[in-house]
């Protein structure tokens, strides 16, 4: 309409001018040859325009809304609010497009919520484990600290936002020394007759970019106290055992002696008092390795040159030597490290592997060296596997289950470690690693 009545004025304003150039009569004569019938053609075009215009606008409105509805939803979904949904009764094409456009809005909405409720599970988790968790920023405020930790540094109060060192000046003297001293490790708060030991973890990782440290610090007095107790059980049961193997046939041939004194069989006495003293010597062995196993010092590490070590232990036991380098020098105590490696050998020999086919290899590794006892002998099944070093655990019948303990007790004093496998096509493979 405003159109039609721009087109008005702009006709009027034209007749006047024609008729203000020509005269009255000339500019009525030109207004009716020519120009009016222009006018009247310009005017029907513009008004025909005009009606069409607003026809296609009238069409067009719902799917201008429905792109500003589309373009609204998109804005809540970018700002976390799924709650929306559009309708449509228009064209099918573009109702696939709206459904497809609900579906999505759907998922989302699903994801969400079974993201809500595993952050729930995960914080429930969190705040009622017994280890206590702190999570502390790379300016050393705490930014989470779940229940056991409020109990053990912040007598029950939150952590959040506190200066972490200001709780240690708060905490336990010995909770702070752990902390002071870096790194894993265990310490006992309390005392004798009243303590707990607890093991602390620290792990470092970066959160929205930044450098933040995990600290966890688990209560271990109860599960250490049953562990000893059963270690203590079947150090009892392994030391019952081997004395009563030893003493009842002591005592026995003990009493048959005298019978033969008695009776004048003197003959007999020398056999006797040789099993005898095989069975003590095999008791005073037994008694010598737990305590050798118990009273272990720690290693005095100097320079050793392989070669020499490996030839001096073929000295004692029997097996195949390869050095990689053949010059190597390293640094550990060559009488802890021969007595493991005995004991290792010894076991190979006694796997039922041919003599020829027990080998030690020696080799030069990125961090240290790696030294291996392999044989070819029956190996281990998995429970054997997974409790051959253990102290006490043996499937021998008259093992004390202390040699492979014994070598993993040296390679860990020496800050290396030790691994067992089986070898592909028969024998096991004892792997140590010790550091440069």
């Amino acid at each position: 309409m405003r159109a039609l009545r721009s087109l008005s004025t702009a006709v009027k304003l034209t007749a006047i001018a024609v008729i203000g150039i020509f005269g009255a009569a000339g500019g009525t004569a030109l207004l009716s040859r020519w120009l009016l019938p222009w006018l009247a053609a310009a005017t029907s075009a513009v008004v025909i325009g005009g009606l069409v215009g607003i026809t296609i606008r009238r069409v067009l409105a719902p799917t201008r809304a429905l792109f500003r509805a589309l373009a609204g939803t998109v804005a809540s979904y970018r700002d976390g609010d799924f709650s929306f949904g559009i309708r449509w009764n228009g064209a099918a094409d573009i109702g696939e497009l709206v459904a497809s456009h609900n579906a999505l809005g759907d998922a989302l909405r699903e994801q969400r919520l079974a993201l809500v409720q595993r952050e729930l599970l995960l914080d429930t988790m969190v705040q009622n484990t017994p280890v206590a968790m702190i999570l502390v920023d790379p300016n050393q405020r705490v930014v989470l600290g779940n229940l056991a930790a409020r109990r053990m540094l912040g007598k029950g109060r939150r952590l959040e936002g506190r200066a972490f060192g200001s709780l240690l000046d708060d905490a336990e003297p010995a909770v702070r020394e752990a902390f002071e001293r870096g790194g894993d490790g265990m310490f006992t708060v309390g005392r004798e007759d009243d303590e707990d030991i607890f093991h602390l973890s620290r792990r470092s990782f970066r959160l929205n970019g930044r450098l933040h440290e995990l600290l966890l610090l688990r209560q271990l007095t109860a599960e250490l106290r049953r562990q000893e107790v059963q270690t203590w059980k079947k150090v009892i049961r392994v030391i019952s055992h081997e004395l009563n193997n030893s003493l009842a046939p002591i005592a026995s041939l003990a009493h048959s002696g005298t019978e033969l004194l008695r009776r004048g069989q003197h003959d007999r006495l020398p056999e006797a008092l040789a099993t005898i003293e095989e069975r003590a010597r095999h008791l005073e062995g037994f008694i010598r390795d737990y305590a050798r196993f118990a009273k272990m010092p720690a290693p005095r590490t100097a320079a050793v040159e392989w070669s020499r070590f490996v030839a001096q232990l073929q000295t004692q036991v029997e097996c195949v030597a390869d050095l990689h380098p053949a010059d190597g020098v390293a640094h550990f105590d060559a009488a802890q490290l021969e007595q493991a490696l005995i004991n290792l050998l010894k076991n190979a020999h006694e796997s039922g592997s041919a003599a020829a086919d027990v080998r030690l290899s020696i080799r030069r590794i990125a961090d240290g060296w790696r030294i291996d006892v392999l044989d070819r002998g029956s190996g281990m099944n998995e429970a054997v596997l997974a409790n051959a070093l253990l102290p006490f655990y043996s499937t021998k019948r008259h093992g004390t289950g202390l040699g492979l303990a014994l070598a993993r007790e040296i390679a860990e004093a020496h800050g290396g470690r030790i691994a067992l496998l089986n070898r592909d096509g028969g024998g096991l493979c004892v792997s140590m690693v010790l550091p440069a």
